[in-house]
């Protein structure tokens, strides 16, 4: 094994064990949220501790030091909710979206239509830094097109902030919080979301190189409107759905990496410097 293969596995290794020490963050943090609920100021403190534990946002609690990207719902309360979202059907042409009951706090602008629309070959995202155009793919993750068409007829987006730059080892620009502040300070940065979610896809062999744009989540099945883009090589495992790959406006997260963070948190990741505010994000065929 070369120098460079042994890094990788290290690195793996690496990832592997942060991503249990969260699984059992998440735990001790939702217990911890239930014990006192009678006292409100604590319910308050607990509930975010545990809605952030799971990578949210900034990250600007210090239960956080995992840079996986993940939106801030948590797996188990979506669970509970009862309805599981359903996988595309080729026979029908449709995807099961259900409500997140379990989920943070929420834009509602209700449910994508199940009937999907496989015609959009790109989407982009018109920010105050320029134009980010990313070719996406409805064949290989058709629920997850079919969502963003939806969000972006809704004009979901506008006016959202980007809210957590990665750092050297985990290079990434995450979005789609339409209630993030992106201020270096709020501490419910990553939490926000449509209020539904919908299945993983595309995870086979999936890899998370420079220009690949991913779903976060909190878990599997857990999608909803945060996604994250890649501008280095991130070492992660397969459990992020790539729907697409950035084909101009790179430089642009080049650009808003060197300025840095606002705030860095334990993993190095925070609140970008250089603002990234969606203005309108369109779909194209």
């Amino acid at each position: 094994m070369s120098g460079k293969e042994r890094q990788k596995q290290l690195a793996r290794e690496h990832y592997e064990r942060q991503m249990q020490r969260r699984v059992e963050r998440e735990a001790r943090a939702k217990r911890n949220a239930i014990i006192g609920s009678t006292v409100a100021g604590v319910v308050v403190v607990a509930g975010v501790i545990a809605a952030t534990t799971l990578f949210g946002g900034s990250d600007t609690t210090a239960a956080t030091t995992d840079p996986a990207p993940s939106d801030n719902a948590s797996p188990a309360a979506s669970e509970a909710a009862g309805a599981q979202p359903k996988a595309f059907d080729p026979a029908s042409g449709t995807c099961g979206y259900v409500a997140d009951a379990g989920g943070g706090p929420a834009k509602e602008v209700g449910l994508p239509p199940e009937k999907v629309d496989l015609t959009p070959k790109t989407m982009t995202l018109k920010t105050n830094q320029g134009d980010i155009v990313i070719e996406v793919s409805a064949e290989k993750t058709p629920c997850t097109v079919n969502s963003f068409a939806f969000l972006a007829k809704k004009k979901y987006f506008e006016g959202s902030k980007c809210h957590r730059l990665g750092s050297d080892q985990f290079p990434m620009l995450q979005c789609g919080d339409p209630l993030a502040k992106a201020d270096g300070k709020s501490q419910t940065d990553g939490q926000g979301g449509p209020g539904y979610r919908f299945v993983n896809e595309n995870l086979e062999g999936a890899k998370y190189t420079r220009g690949v744009v991913a779903m976060a989540n909190s878990g599997p099945d857990t999608n909803g409107s945060q996604f994250f883009i890649v501008f280095g090589d991130a070492p992660l495992s397969p459990d992020y759905t790539p729907f697409g790959t950035v084909t101009k406006g790179l430089e642009i997260l080049d650009k808003v990496n060197k300025a840095g963070v606002i705030t860095p948190g334990p993993d190095g990741t925070g609140a970008p410097k250089e603002t990234v505010e969606i203005k309108d994000v369109t779909m194209s065929s």
